[in-house]
Protein backbone atom coordinates (compact mmCIF):
# COMPACT_ATOMS: atom_id res chain seq x y z
CA UNK A 1 0.00 0.00 0.00
CA UNK A 2 1.16 3.51 -0.88
CA UNK A 3 -0.09 6.54 1.05
CA UNK A 4 -0.21 9.95 -0.63
CA UNK A 5 -0.34 12.89 1.76
CA UNK A 6 -1.37 16.40 0.76
CA UNK A 7 -1.37 19.31 3.24
CA UNK A 8 -3.92 21.95 2.29
CA UNK A 9 -4.48 25.46 3.58
CA UNK A 10 -7.02 27.69 1.81
CA UNK A 11 -6.46 25.67 -1.35
CA UNK A 12 -9.93 25.87 -2.88
CA UNK A 13 -8.56 27.05 -6.24
CA UNK A 14 -6.20 24.12 -6.76
CA UNK A 15 -6.88 21.13 -4.50
CA UNK A 16 -9.59 19.69 -6.75
CA UNK A 17 -7.25 19.43 -9.73
CA UNK A 18 -4.55 17.87 -7.56
CA UNK A 19 -6.91 15.13 -6.37
CA UNK A 20 -8.30 14.56 -9.88
CA UNK A 21 -4.76 13.99 -11.18
CA UNK A 22 -4.07 11.52 -8.38
CA UNK A 23 -7.26 9.60 -9.14
CA UNK A 24 -6.18 9.19 -12.79
CA UNK A 25 -2.82 7.58 -12.10
CA UNK A 26 -1.51 4.63 -14.10
CA UNK A 27 -0.83 2.91 -10.78
CA UNK A 28 -3.57 0.54 -9.59
CA UNK A 29 -6.11 2.47 -7.52
CA UNK A 30 -6.43 -0.48 -5.12
CA UNK A 31 -2.81 -0.04 -4.11
CA UNK A 32 -2.79 3.54 -2.89
CA UNK A 33 -4.73 5.86 -0.64
CA UNK A 34 -5.07 9.65 -0.74
CA UNK A 35 -4.99 11.60 2.51
CA UNK A 36 -5.67 15.34 2.63
CA UNK A 37 -4.75 17.16 5.82
CA UNK A 38 -6.72 20.38 6.09
CA UNK A 39 -4.54 22.85 7.97
CA UNK A 40 -7.34 24.99 9.39
CA UNK A 41 -8.62 26.37 6.08
CA UNK A 42 -11.24 29.11 6.19
CA UNK A 43 -12.27 28.85 2.53
CA UNK A 44 -14.06 26.03 0.63
CA UNK A 45 -11.14 23.56 0.77
CA UNK A 46 -12.88 21.10 3.12
CA UNK A 47 -16.07 21.10 1.07
CA UNK A 48 -14.22 20.46 -2.18
CA UNK A 49 -12.20 17.58 -0.73
CA UNK A 50 -15.35 16.12 0.79
CA UNK A 51 -16.88 15.65 -2.65
CA UNK A 52 -14.28 13.05 -3.58
CA UNK A 53 -15.13 9.51 -2.53
CA UNK A 54 -12.39 7.38 -0.98
CA UNK A 55 -10.23 10.43 -0.20
CA UNK A 56 -9.47 10.61 3.52
CA UNK A 57 -9.85 14.07 5.02
CA UNK A 58 -8.19 14.86 8.35
CA UNK A 59 -8.53 18.27 9.97
CA UNK A 60 -6.20 20.15 12.27
CA UNK A 61 -5.89 23.68 13.59
CA UNK A 62 -3.65 25.91 11.48
CA UNK A 63 -0.14 24.82 12.46
CA UNK A 64 1.69 24.75 9.14
CA UNK A 65 2.54 22.14 6.49
CA UNK A 66 5.21 20.33 8.51
CA UNK A 67 2.72 19.48 11.26
CA UNK A 68 0.07 18.59 8.67
CA UNK A 69 2.37 16.19 6.82
CA UNK A 70 3.46 14.54 10.06
CA UNK A 71 -0.16 14.03 11.05
CA UNK A 72 -0.86 12.45 7.68
CA UNK A 73 2.10 10.10 8.07
CA UNK A 74 0.83 8.93 11.46
CA UNK A 75 -2.52 8.01 9.89
CA UNK A 76 -1.04 6.48 6.73
CA UNK A 77 -1.66 2.81 6.04
CA UNK A 78 1.12 2.47 3.49
CA UNK A 79 4.69 1.36 4.06
CA UNK A 80 5.74 4.04 1.58
CA UNK A 81 4.46 7.60 1.94
CA UNK A 82 4.45 10.13 -0.89
CA UNK A 83 4.01 13.87 -0.49
CA UNK A 84 2.90 16.51 -2.94
CA UNK A 85 1.40 19.97 -2.53
CA UNK A 86 -2.16 21.16 -2.94
CA UNK A 87 -1.15 23.36 -5.88
CA UNK A 88 0.67 20.64 -7.83
CA UNK A 89 -0.71 18.43 -10.60
CA UNK A 90 1.09 15.07 -10.66
CA UNK A 91 1.80 13.42 -13.99
CA UNK A 92 -0.27 10.27 -14.63
CA UNK A 93 2.82 8.10 -14.03
CA UNK A 94 3.92 10.01 -10.93
CA UNK A 95 3.13 7.30 -8.36
CA UNK A 96 4.57 4.55 -10.54
CA UNK A 97 7.84 6.44 -11.05
CA UNK A 98 8.10 7.60 -7.44
CA UNK A 99 7.80 4.12 -5.96
CA UNK A 100 10.01 2.36 -8.52
CA UNK A 101 13.32 3.23 -6.77
CA UNK A 102 12.07 1.68 -3.53
CA UNK A 103 12.50 -1.74 -5.12
CA UNK A 104 16.07 -1.23 -3.99
CA UNK A 105 15.75 -1.88 -0.26
CA UNK A 106 18.66 0.45 0.49
CA UNK A 107 16.70 3.48 -0.75
CA UNK A 108 14.79 5.34 1.98
CA UNK A 109 13.90 8.56 0.16
CA UNK A 110 13.07 9.71 -3.37
CA UNK A 111 12.80 13.19 -4.87
CA UNK A 112 10.83 13.93 -8.01
CA UNK A 113 10.97 17.07 -10.12
CA UNK A 114 8.91 20.02 -11.37
CA UNK A 115 7.53 21.05 -14.72
CA UNK A 116 6.33 24.60 -15.16
CA UNK A 117 2.56 24.87 -15.59
CA UNK A 118 2.29 28.61 -16.37
CA UNK A 119 4.86 28.93 -19.13
CA UNK A 120 3.06 31.97 -20.53
CA UNK A 121 4.56 34.06 -17.68
CA UNK A 122 8.14 35.28 -18.02
CA UNK A 123 9.09 35.06 -14.34
CA UNK A 124 7.58 31.58 -14.07
CA UNK A 125 9.65 30.44 -17.04
CA UNK A 126 12.81 31.81 -15.44
CA UNK A 127 12.20 29.91 -12.22
CA UNK A 128 11.37 26.79 -14.20
CA UNK A 129 14.70 27.03 -16.03
CA UNK A 130 16.57 27.59 -12.77
CA UNK A 131 14.97 24.61 -11.04
CA UNK A 132 15.60 22.43 -14.10
CA UNK A 133 19.28 23.39 -14.04
CA UNK A 134 19.61 22.48 -10.37
CA UNK A 135 17.79 19.20 -10.88
CA UNK A 136 20.05 18.46 -13.82
CA UNK A 137 22.97 18.56 -11.39
CA UNK A 138 21.12 16.37 -8.89
CA UNK A 139 20.51 13.82 -11.63
CA UNK A 140 24.27 13.24 -11.80
CA UNK A 141 24.50 12.41 -8.10
CA UNK A 142 24.41 8.78 -7.00
CA UNK A 143 22.86 9.86 -3.70
CA UNK A 144 21.25 13.18 -2.81
CA UNK A 145 20.67 15.01 0.47
CA UNK A 146 17.86 17.36 -0.53
CA UNK A 147 14.24 16.29 -1.09
CA UNK A 148 11.47 18.83 -1.69
CA UNK A 149 7.98 17.99 -0.46
CA UNK A 150 6.32 18.98 -3.74
CA UNK A 151 7.34 15.50 -4.95
CA UNK A 152 8.78 13.42 -2.12
CA UNK A 153 8.75 9.79 -1.08
CA UNK A 154 9.96 8.04 2.09
CA UNK A 155 9.79 4.68 3.74
CA UNK A 156 7.25 5.29 6.45
CA UNK A 157 9.17 3.53 9.23
CA UNK A 158 12.29 5.61 8.54
CA UNK A 159 10.26 8.82 8.29
CA UNK A 160 8.68 8.22 11.70
CA UNK A 161 11.92 7.00 13.27
CA UNK A 162 13.60 10.32 12.44
CA UNK A 163 10.66 12.33 13.73
CA UNK A 164 9.27 13.44 10.38
CA UNK A 165 9.45 17.10 9.46
CA UNK A 166 10.68 19.67 11.96
CA UNK A 167 7.49 21.39 13.16
CA UNK A 168 9.39 24.45 14.40
CA UNK A 169 9.31 25.62 10.77
CA UNK A 170 5.87 27.28 10.57
CA UNK A 171 5.88 27.67 6.79
CA UNK A 172 7.02 25.58 3.83
CA UNK A 173 10.56 26.83 3.72
CA UNK A 174 13.06 24.52 5.38
CA UNK A 175 11.46 21.49 6.99
CA UNK A 176 11.99 19.25 3.96
CA UNK A 177 15.75 19.74 3.50
CA UNK A 178 16.13 19.58 7.29
CA UNK A 179 14.82 16.02 7.28
CA UNK A 180 16.93 15.19 4.22
CA UNK A 181 20.05 16.42 5.99
CA UNK A 182 19.33 14.20 9.01
CA UNK A 183 18.82 11.13 6.83
CA UNK A 184 21.98 11.87 4.86
CA UNK A 185 24.07 12.29 8.00
CA UNK A 186 22.80 8.92 9.20
CA UNK A 187 24.27 7.35 6.07
CA UNK A 188 20.90 6.54 4.49
CA UNK A 189 20.40 6.55 0.73
CA UNK A 190 18.13 8.96 -1.13
CA UNK A 191 17.99 9.41 -4.89
CA UNK A 192 16.66 11.80 -7.49
CA UNK A 193 14.01 10.37 -9.83
CA UNK A 194 13.70 12.62 -12.95
CA UNK A 195 10.88 10.54 -14.40
CA UNK A 196 8.56 11.47 -11.51
CA UNK A 197 7.28 14.99 -12.06
CA UNK A 198 4.46 17.28 -11.06
CA UNK A 199 3.23 20.39 -12.82
CA UNK A 200 3.41 23.54 -10.74
CA UNK A 201 2.55 27.21 -11.07
CA UNK A 202 5.66 29.21 -10.23
CA UNK A 203 5.41 32.86 -9.12
CA UNK A 204 4.16 34.82 -12.13
CA UNK A 205 5.22 38.34 -11.17
CA UNK A 206 8.57 39.77 -10.13
CA UNK A 207 7.12 40.86 -6.77
CA UNK A 208 5.81 37.39 -5.93
CA UNK A 209 9.11 35.85 -7.03
CA UNK A 210 11.23 38.18 -4.90
CA UNK A 211 8.95 37.85 -1.89
CA UNK A 212 9.31 34.06 -2.12
CA UNK A 213 13.10 34.33 -2.30
CA UNK A 214 13.21 36.71 0.68
CA UNK A 215 11.38 34.27 2.97
CA UNK A 216 13.25 31.25 1.70
CA UNK A 217 16.55 32.97 2.48
CA UNK A 218 15.15 33.99 5.87
CA UNK A 219 14.28 30.43 6.87
CA UNK A 220 17.46 29.01 5.39
CA UNK A 221 19.35 30.83 8.15
CA UNK A 222 17.51 28.73 10.74
CA UNK A 223 18.01 25.59 8.66
CA UNK A 224 21.76 26.12 8.43
CA UNK A 225 21.98 27.01 12.11
CA UNK A 226 20.85 23.43 12.74
CA UNK A 227 23.11 22.00 10.03
CA UNK A 228 26.13 24.27 9.64
CA UNK A 229 28.04 21.56 7.79
CA UNK A 230 25.50 21.75 4.95
CA UNK A 231 25.76 25.48 4.23
CA UNK A 232 28.03 25.01 1.23
CA UNK A 233 27.62 21.27 0.72
CA UNK A 234 24.32 19.87 -0.41
CA UNK A 235 22.71 18.60 -3.58
CA UNK A 236 20.40 21.46 -4.50
CA UNK A 237 22.04 24.87 -4.19
CA UNK A 238 25.05 25.52 -6.48
CA UNK A 239 28.14 26.97 -4.82
CA UNK A 240 28.07 29.88 -7.26
CA UNK A 241 24.95 31.16 -5.51
CA UNK A 242 26.86 31.66 -2.25
CA UNK A 243 29.62 33.49 -4.11
CA UNK A 244 27.08 35.74 -5.82
CA UNK A 245 25.23 36.75 -2.64
CA UNK A 246 28.54 37.25 -0.80
CA UNK A 247 29.77 39.62 -3.50
CA UNK A 248 26.42 41.39 -3.53
CA UNK A 249 26.62 41.76 0.23
CA UNK A 250 30.06 43.33 -0.14
CA UNK A 251 28.65 45.63 -2.84
CA UNK A 252 25.90 46.82 -0.49
CA UNK A 253 28.39 47.39 2.33
CA UNK A 254 30.68 49.44 0.07
CA UNK A 255 27.73 51.47 -1.20
CA UNK A 256 26.75 52.22 2.39
CA UNK A 257 30.27 53.32 3.25
CA UNK A 258 30.35 55.39 0.06
CA UNK A 259 27.11 57.18 0.96
CA UNK A 260 28.68 58.01 4.31
CA UNK A 261 31.62 59.40 2.30
CA UNK A 262 34.06 57.12 4.08
CA UNK A 263 35.22 55.65 0.77
CA UNK A 264 34.64 56.31 -2.91
CA UNK A 265 31.37 54.93 -4.30
CA UNK A 266 33.34 53.57 -7.26
CA UNK A 267 34.71 50.77 -5.08
CA UNK A 268 31.28 49.14 -5.10
CA UNK A 269 31.51 48.68 -8.86
CA UNK A 270 34.23 46.03 -8.49
CA UNK A 271 32.26 43.31 -6.62
CA UNK A 272 29.10 44.26 -8.53
CA UNK A 273 30.88 43.70 -11.86
CA UNK A 274 31.95 40.27 -10.65
CA UNK A 275 28.35 39.47 -9.69
CA UNK A 276 27.18 40.46 -13.16
CA UNK A 277 29.85 38.31 -14.82
CA UNK A 278 28.82 35.29 -12.72
CA UNK A 279 25.24 35.60 -13.97
CA UNK A 280 26.26 35.28 -17.63
CA UNK A 281 26.89 31.51 -18.03
CA UNK A 282 23.42 30.56 -16.79
CA UNK A 283 21.81 33.47 -18.62
CA UNK A 284 23.42 32.31 -21.86
CA UNK A 285 22.03 28.80 -21.34
CA UNK A 286 18.56 30.25 -20.98
CA UNK A 287 19.08 32.58 -23.97
CA UNK A 288 19.63 29.59 -26.25
CA UNK A 289 16.14 28.34 -25.31
CA UNK A 290 14.28 31.56 -24.54
CA UNK A 291 15.79 34.81 -25.81
CA UNK A 292 13.57 37.19 -23.84
CA UNK A 293 14.09 35.44 -20.50
CA UNK A 294 17.79 34.98 -21.26
CA UNK A 295 18.31 38.70 -21.87
CA UNK A 296 16.53 39.62 -18.64
CA UNK A 297 18.12 36.87 -16.55
CA UNK A 298 21.11 38.91 -15.27
CA UNK A 299 18.73 41.53 -13.87
CA UNK A 300 16.42 38.90 -12.36
CA UNK A 301 19.34 37.01 -10.79
CA UNK A 302 20.85 40.16 -9.27
CA UNK A 303 17.50 41.24 -7.84
CA UNK A 304 16.94 37.71 -6.51
CA UNK A 305 20.34 37.67 -4.84
CA UNK A 306 19.85 41.13 -3.35
CA UNK A 307 16.51 40.00 -1.93
CA UNK A 308 18.20 36.90 -0.48
CA UNK A 309 20.77 39.13 1.24
CA UNK A 310 17.94 41.13 2.81
CA UNK A 311 16.23 37.91 3.94
CA UNK A 312 19.43 36.66 5.57
CA UNK A 313 20.01 39.99 7.34
CA UNK A 314 16.42 40.06 8.60
CA UNK A 315 16.77 36.53 9.94
CA UNK A 316 19.94 37.42 11.81
CA UNK A 317 18.21 40.45 13.34
CA UNK A 318 15.03 38.63 14.35
CA UNK A 319 16.47 35.25 15.31
CA UNK A 320 13.78 33.68 17.56
CA UNK A 321 14.85 32.36 20.96
CA UNK A 322 13.63 28.86 20.12
CA UNK A 323 16.31 28.59 17.43
CA UNK A 324 19.14 29.75 19.70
Amino acid sequence: MISIIIPAYNSEKTIGKTIEALLKQSYSRRNYEIIVIDDGSIDRTVGIVGKFKNVRLIKQKHKGPATARNLGAKHAKGSIILFTDADCIPDKNWIKNMVEPFKNKKIVGVSGTYRTFNKDRLIARFEGYEIAERHKSMKKEKNIDFIGTFSAGYKKDIFLKFGGFDESFPTASGEDPELSFKLSKAGLNMIFQPKAFVYHRHPDTLWKFLRQKFWRAYWRVFLYKKHTDKIFRHSYTPKSFYVEISLLGVTCALLFLGLLKLISLSYASIPFSLVFILTLPFSFKIFKRDKVVGLLSPVIIILRNFTAVLGILWALITLPKKFK
